[in-house]
């Protein structure tokens, strides 16, 4: 998939919830619908943020009873050592192994994934430490929450510290020995997992192939990604320039370890396993803990957002 991007920080550290208000959306439209009059609007930036910042200071206070009715029952993230549901997040979030000091949050952007979840991201700056280590100083995060009742929970969360991909290497990981581990976990899909899957495979490939055009078909009119450097780009034309470019110079790809999380019917998350043979900026490609957010256009699943992680 392009270039190699709750809770998660690459290189060792831990991932932290941040934030601050930012803008609204645009009002929606006036309709004469009653039905879709009725239809609760999306969260607003600010409240989204607001919610991120609730997230960081429970995080930092180690309040374990505040996890219970903020994350979503469908909460799926990357932890310190891997994926992690709402059981587990809750117990690592609480842990003592972090102390955060400060926290700040900027670039806020928030985009609705129909009418009942919605995805914030947005650039954090902390000072802190996770397992004696610093905390990167500043990173890209994403956020998505889902709409339970009258409130929003987070069904999702993921952080990639910004790096100079040119020269700070990446944490060598035997890409064999984590296919073999991704290939033995591979069970239990169902038919939208695989539609998914068939989908993020020819992402992969296509960015493996500089192929800008077949990446423009298999994904959303609007979409955005955060790749392992902790670059963000913003929109479909910055992620099409980018995953075309001559920056990574790779043979081979593989996706392996997909789940879906359904937020309704025609939003899911992908969490997966990835590999990729080869180079970006010179340095040799490591494995990966992708995640990729997926919306129906009729019949098909088209990919319209992607944080992918470091795997350590």
């Amino acid at each position: 998939m392009p270039k190699i991007g709750y809770f998660v920080l690459t290189a060792a550290a831990a991932v932290v919830f941040s934030a601050c208000v930012g803008t609204s959306l645009a009002n929606r439209p006036t309709t004469t619908n009653t039905a879709e009059q009725s239809t609760p609007a999306g969260p607003t930036t600010a409240a989204l943020s607001l919610l991120e910042k609730s997230a960081y200071e429970a995080r930092k206070s180690k309040d374990a009873k505040f996890w219970g009715t903020f994350l979503s029952d469908k909460f799926v993230g990357w932890g310190l050592s891997g994926k992690l549901d709402k059981a587990s997040a809750t117990k690592e979030y609480t842990g003592t192994d972090c102390e955060i000091q400060s926290y700040a949050l900027s670039d806020e952007r928030v985009s609705l994934l129909g009418k009942g979840a919605a995805l914030i991201t947005y650039k954090t700056t902390v000072s802190g430490t996770c397992g004696g280590q610093r905390i990167p100083a500043n990173s890209w995060a994403a956020g998505v929450y889902v709409r339970n009742g009258g409130t929003w929970k987070a069904a999702f969360h993921a952080e990639d510290a910004i790096v100079d991909p040119k020269a700070a290497p990446l944490t060598p990981v035997d890409n064999k020995e984590a296919r073999n581990e991704g290939k033995a976990k591979l069970t239990n899909r169902d038919a939208r997992t695989d539609a998914m899957l068939a989908v993020e495979r020819g992402v992969w490939e296509a960015w493996r192939a500089h192929d800008a055009k077949e990446i423009a078909n298999l994904t959303a009119g609007e979409i955005s990604f955060i790749n392992i450097f902790g670059t963000y780009l913003a929109t479909k034309a910055d992620a099409l320039n980018n995953w075309s470019g001559a920056g990574c110079d790779v043979k081979s790809v593989g996706v392996t370890d997909a789940a879906s999380t359904m937020l309704s019917s025609t939003v899911g998350i992908l969490t997966f396993n990835a590999t990729a043979d080869g180079t970006c900026f010179g340095q040799k490609v490591g494995p990966i803990w992708g995640t990729s957010v997926y919306v129906k256009d009729g019949a098909a699943w088209k990919w319209t957002f992607g944080i992918n992680v470091p795997a350590r």
